[in-house]
């Protein structure tokens, strides 16, 4: 992976962003409350939270689409405020809602996007290949599905060949196989090397894309990880789930580390936070029709840290 000059090192690590103490105010709202967060090269970091949080106010600022009433931002070591038109042609930004160049094909889109940029129309097919629209090139941009735009939008924001890729909710209002085809193009942008940041709703999504995750609520960080060490600091119970009559719940309730057990609608279910020795006892028991095992995941997480409260 390329290093390019300038860029900062905190603690050994390379980070191609940077935040301190980013405040952003709307009025008598802080939609961005001292937000610090640090994003190392070649990461896939997600940003969470619920509606209102602060996820795309945030990466606004990151992106230098809007100015901060306070704190301080290096993007690939340089300041992104006063408006740093230098670092345009180093990041990539796809936004919530994609816009088009009206009646232009996905090639004549790309095209554009190239001629803006100055770079070489050769791009225009390797882009085409990645987000695998090879049969789609002639087709006008209206006459796309959801899942086809959102590929061509990320397209157009690499078209550049940039160092980081910013995403704002990509895949919302997706169906789950459009959904499945994006995380590949996600990945194999984040495979070249690039740098992702990536909002999402999708708990599940960040889960299997993401590097680390920064959950926020209310503007602020209320913590950034990897997503296994946030599910395993959750400490939640495993779920083991067998079928009713496999065994009986009082002899089940006796398992070593089995905390509890219980009949939930035709399936008998037992809790633990050693599930090793209990698969064991049901194995040896002859127990194991219809097993599940469940843990703990990122969404428990988010609900943990940010409630389970209605957000318009």
């Amino acid at each position: 992976m390329r290093l390019s000059a300038g860029r900062a090192k905190i603690g050994g690590m390379t980070n191609v962003i940077e935040t301190r103490g980013l405040v952003k105010n709307y009025g008598e709202l802080t939609a961005v409350d001292h937000v610090d967060l640090t994003v190392p090269e070649g990461t896939f970091f997600g940003l969470l939270g619920p509606n209102g949080a602060g996820k795309t106010t945030t990466l606004e600022l990151i992106e230098g689409i809007r100015q901060p009433d306070a704190g301080e931002i290096r993007v690939l070591g340089e300041p992104v405020w006063p408006r740093n038109r230098s670092l345009l042609p180093r990041i990539g930004v796809q936004l919530q809602a994609s816009a088009f160049f009206e009646r232009l094909t996905v090639e004549e889109q790309l095209r554009c996007f190239a001629d803006l940029y100055a770079v070489n129309t050769s791009r225009v097919e390797e882009m085409i290949r990645l987000v695998g629209l090879e049969e789609k090139r002639k087709t006008r941009t209206e006459d796309l599905s959801g899942g086809q735009a959102q590929r061509l939008s990320i397209a157009c924001s690499l078209i550049h060949d940039p160092a980081i890729v910013f995403l704002d909710e990509p895949t919302a209002a997706l169906d789950p196989q459009a959904r499945r085809n994006l995380w590949d193009v996600l990945r194999a942008i984040n495979d070249e090397g690039r740098t992702v940041v990536l909002t999402t709703h999708y708990m599940d999504e960040a889960e299997i894309l993401c590097d680390q995750v920064g959950i926020i609520d209310h503007g602020r960080i209320l913590t950034v990880d990897t997503p296994r060490n946030l599910i395993t600091g959750l400490g939640a119970a495993y779920r083991i789930v067998v079928s009713e009559g496999a065994i009986g719940v009082e002899e089940a309730r006796g398992i070593p580390g089995v905390e509890a057990a219980s009949l939930e609608e035709g399936s008998l279910s037992l809790s633990t936070h050693d599930p090793a020795p209990a698969l064991t006892a049901l194995a040896e028991r002859n127990a194991l029709q219809g097993l599940q095992v469940t843990g703990a995941t990122l969404e428990d997480v988010f609900l943990t840290l940010t409630g389970r409260e209605y957000r318009a």
